[in-house]
């Protein structure tokens, strides 16, 4: 296991992601989570770990439907119990781990697979959720990540609202660099990763943009606290988030209608 150099950044990375509802915006992304499995082959039997699991719907409950031994781990707890819930209603065992993406609490290659859906992206630090991703996969086992690229909907709206802070602190990468495929080979390739990669779709559905932000600024933790650190601020932030929302909006009805790029990653680690 790494030794993380910045405590109280995870403490930060942690807050953000204890804030709002995960499990209310979760279910708008779980599509990827089944897509990815369908490209990872037959599980059972094996033993996989979600990293950024949440409430563990787009991953670690439909890899254990599907045979494998699943760890799901999170850098909060706050979701566990709603991640236990789904679990039991789908008749599926998920073990759930506290575990930050830069210091994951595992044994050297501990697991036949590693996943993340737009999860591990959002560790500040990129090269060192890459190495742990790495280091508690099997020599021939695979990695495989769901991660918004630059260029994509989220990725834009997600850089409008954080423009309104202050800028990160020193060595915070950008969580859409994860979502370009030089800056991933840059990470993987010479950990002895054989990469594929390819960009995808996520159709995103609601009653109306108004709607999705609202959703948004209420329970996607990094909306909640920067709603929270702009104080009477937020309203600008809001409006650009929706006017851009209604820009790339494709329906005519009055709802929103929206694709969402992300890159999926599939890579095996060399035996």
């Amino acid at each position: 296991m790494t030794s993380s150099p910045d405590p109280q950044g995870r403490r930060r990375n942690r807050a953000v992601w204890e804030a709002g509802d995960w499990d209310i915006v979760a279910p708008r992304i779980e599509a990827a989570g089944p897509r990815l499995l369908d490209r990872l082959g037959d599980l059972a039997g094996l033993k996989l770990l979600d990293v950024g699991t949440g409430s563990g719907g787009s991953v670690a409950i439909p890899a254990a439907r599907r045979g494998a031994q699943v760890v799901g781990s999170d850098i909060t707890d706050a979701w566990f119990g709603a991640a236990q819930r789904r679990a039991t209603e789908a008749g599926a065992q998920v073990q759930w781990v506290v575990g930050d993406a830069v210091e994951l609490p595992f044994e050297d290659e501990a697991f036949d697979i590693v996943t993340s859906t737009f999860g591990h992206m959002f560790a500040p630090d990129h090269r060192a959720a890459a190495g742990e991703l790495v280091r508690v996969c099997r020599p021939g086992g695979a990695i495989g990540l769901c991660c918004w690229t630059p260029e994509s909907a989220f990725s834009r709206q997600f850089a409008l609202v954080m423009g309104h802070l202050p800028p990160a602190p020193p060595g915070v990468q950008p969580p859409p660099l994860w979502g370009d495929e030089d800056h991933v080979r840059a990470l993987l390739g010479p950990r002895g990763i054989d990469l594929e990669m390819r960009r995808e779709m996520l159709s995103i559905r609601a009653p109306s943009p108004e709607m999705q932000i609202a959703v948004f600024e209420n329970a996607f933790g990094p909306f909640v606290t920067a709603r929270a650190a702009l104080g009477d601020g937020w309203a600008a932030a809001r409006q650009e988030a929706l006017d851009f929302m209604h820009s790339v909006n494709d329906a005519d009805d009055g709802t929103l209608a929206v694709e969402l790029e992300y890159l999926e990653i599939v890579g095996r680690r060399a035996g």
